[in-house]
């Protein structure tokens, strides 16, 4: 029990970054080369995590099948429900509405969307948290990289989309409804990677591990990476080897 206590908390820190983010996103104007800067560095962290921590951990667990295999399950699964969401008005949920094309509807403008962006937030926060719990499997101690990379990476998010949602006109009791249930949805996630996969053969423990890699990484290329490669400098490159850099050097410290 004082494990599982344990998982949620850590979930809970992870989570609370995407309130951070939310209320630099909804109460100051963040210039947009700003927010693709911070993008860009938690996607370099995020991608150094799934590498390092989550694929390369399945892989020494089990091989390459059941880590292919998950991978690729988490991929398909992420990208259907993102092809889902996207159809009912959340296909740019991650993005701060800097141009018009690619900003997020209103509820006028496409009735259902506030519940869709909901349901798009918590398909990407959840894979994330959940790897917090499975951390907690090796060895009775959560990977502190994990919950740095997943923490880094939640302040941009909720930053650039917070900000979209608020120019898409959602109500301040909205924007922060949604962060706080995915907060909450982000500890219940982690303690149930800790609970019930922990219950399952190592094979099985490392193919979970694959499909929330699998599940991060579409993410990234869905949703965060298009949003800090969308008008950005010329140094958002160096940016995102930074951040990738940091996360590495702190799964090797």
């Amino acid at each position: 029990m004082a494990d599982a206590i344990q998982a949620g908390l850590w979930g809970l820190v992870a989570g609370s970054a995407l309130l951070i983010g939310a209320a630099l996103g909804y109460g100051i104007r963040v210039p947009q080369k700003v927010v693709a800067s911070v993008m860009a560095f938690g996607a370099g962290v995020l991608i150094s995590a799934v590498s390092f921590e989550l694929v390369g951990e399945a892989y020494d667990q089990a091989g390459l099948g059941p880590t292919a295999v998950g991978t690729l399950i988490g991929a398909l699964a992420y990208t259907g429900g993102n092809i889902w969401l996207a159809r009912h008005g959340a296909r740019h949920r991650k993005r701060s509405g800097h141009t018009a094309d690619e900003s997020q509807p209103s509820e006028a403008e496409q009735g259902g969307s506030g519940t869709a962006l909901a349901l798009g937030a918590l398909l990407d926060g959840v894979p994330e948290s959940a790897v917090i719990g499975v951390s907690l499997l090796d060895g009775g101690a959560v990977s502190l990289v994990t919950v740095a990379a997943v923490f880094i990476s939640n302040v941009p998010e909720g930053l650039s989309s917070s900000a979209g949602m608020k120019k898409a006109s959602r109500t301040r009791g909205y924007v922060f409804g949604v962060w706080s249930a995915i907060a909450a949805a982000s500890t219940v996630s982690a303690v149930l990677g800790y609970t019930v996969i922990g219950s399952f053969s190592p094979a099985v423990i490392a193919a979970v591990t694959a499909v929330a890699a699998g599940a991060i990484l579409a993410m990234l290329a869905d949703t965060m990476i298009p949003e800090a490669f969308e008008d950005a400098h010329l140094a958002i490159g160096l940016i995102t080897v930074s951040g990738f850099l940091v996360s590495f050097a702190l799964s090797h410290a």
